[in-house]
Formats: structure tokens, sequence, C-alpha cells
């Protein structure tokens, strides 16, 4: 599967680890950067040009998903988000990476660098990665109605303010 890799400055030495060892797994490990340590660095390029690769991989047939991170995840969740077809959680712990994918389908994580040791890290990317989305109905309902949200602006049987 080929894995798409972004982070800001917080989590650059975390992403050539997390590279190192999702490329171990025996997946394709493509870096959206930085590539240098920049304390002013702007994260939301980085991270949707990752988005943008998964959502472009997806749509072509290609087994993909992505990886962000930053000093608490949140803002490059944010970010992964923007994309249309992205799916982003943030995780922080066994459960929630198992979840992403299972009920939400997700194909993006994003995941706090300084709120974890590595080896947590690591163990939720790995759950990530193995765990399949479980196909159930209701779960298919909901992502649908994101879908549906998402592209035409509105939740059928809802007025939306």
């Amino acid at each position: 599967m080929r894995i798409h890799v972004a982070t800001d400055h917080a989590g650059l030495e975390f992403s050539r680890t997390v590279q190192a060892h999702v490329a171990s797994l025996g997946h394709e490990v493509i870096d959206h950067g930085p590539v240098e340590y920049d304390a002013l660095d702007d994260y939301p390029g980085f991270c949707i040009d990752a988005a943008r690769a998964v959502a472009h991989d997806q749509s072509e047939g290609r087994e993909a998903l992505g990886i962000v991170f930053g000093g608490s995840g949140n803002g490059e969740q944010i970010a992964a988000n923007k994309v249309p077809g992205i799916r982003a959680a943030l995780v922080w712990n066994d459960a929630t990476a198992a979840l992403a994918r299972e009920h939400n389908d997700a194909n993006v994580i994003s995941i706090g660098a300084r709120q974890h040791p590595v080896e947590d890290a690591l163990r939720f990317i790995e759950i990530f990665l193995a765990t399949p989305f479980s196909g159930d109905i209701r779960h298919v309902r909901r992502i649908g109605q994101i879908g549906e949200y998402e592209t035409t602006g509105a939740l059928a049987g809802r007025d939306v303010v």
C-alpha cells in the first residue's frame, strides 16, 4: 500500500522514524515534507499535499492512506480534512486508531508528535494500517452523508442553516 506522510517542524524527526518503520512493514512511503527543520514552516501545505495525494491515489483505484502529524495533530487533521474525499481522524490511543478505520473508513490519521512516546505512536499507526473498514451499513450510510454534504452542501432530509 502507498502511505503519504506529512508533518510540520515539530514532527520532523518523528517523520523520519515513521517513514522508516512504515517502509519496514512493506509499504511504499511518500514524504510530502518538510525536508529540513524550519521553526516557522507552515504545515497546511504539507498536509494538504499528502491528503490530495491520498485522494488522487484512491480515485485511481490504488490502495493508499495518509499519516500527518505535528505538535498536537489538531491543525494537521484540520488541514487534511479540507481536501474533498478525505476523512482524517485525530488518533490518540489504540481504540481511536482502530475505530478511525472500522467505523469511519478514515483514509488519513493525524497524531500529535509531542503528545505520545514514539513507541505508542508507531503502534497507533500499525493498528490504523492493519484495520479494515467494517462495511457495516450504518457506517456506510453515515460516510455517504458526509460525502454528500462535502459535494453538495446539503444533507438529505435536513435543513442546514
